[in-house]
């Protein structure tokens, strides 16, 4: 299967693997109707993905000092 085109009933039949040639191969797919080009199916690029560095920013509230040791004494500190 590296084709550059599928129909549509191709495209139904074998969903999973169009979509993971596309996202291995990192080539786009045209997805025809009767013959004709309807749709394009591409890879998402790197500029799409969410980082995740700063994704909950906002989300995350710190109460108090997380540095500063607690107020209680361990026996291994000991």
């Amino acid at each position: 299967m590296d084709k550059t085109s599928v129909s549509t009933s191709e495209l139904k039949a074998n969903c999973s693997k169009v979509v993971g040639r596309v996202a291995q191969q990192r080539t786009p797919v045209v997805i025809t109707k009767h013959g004709r080009p309807v749709a394009k199916l591409v890879p998402v690029s790197d500029e799409d993905a969410p980082s995740l560095f700063g994704f909950a920013r906002g989300e995350v509230t710190i109460h108090g000092d997380i540095i500063d040791p607690l107020d209680v004494r361990w026996e291994a500190a000991e």
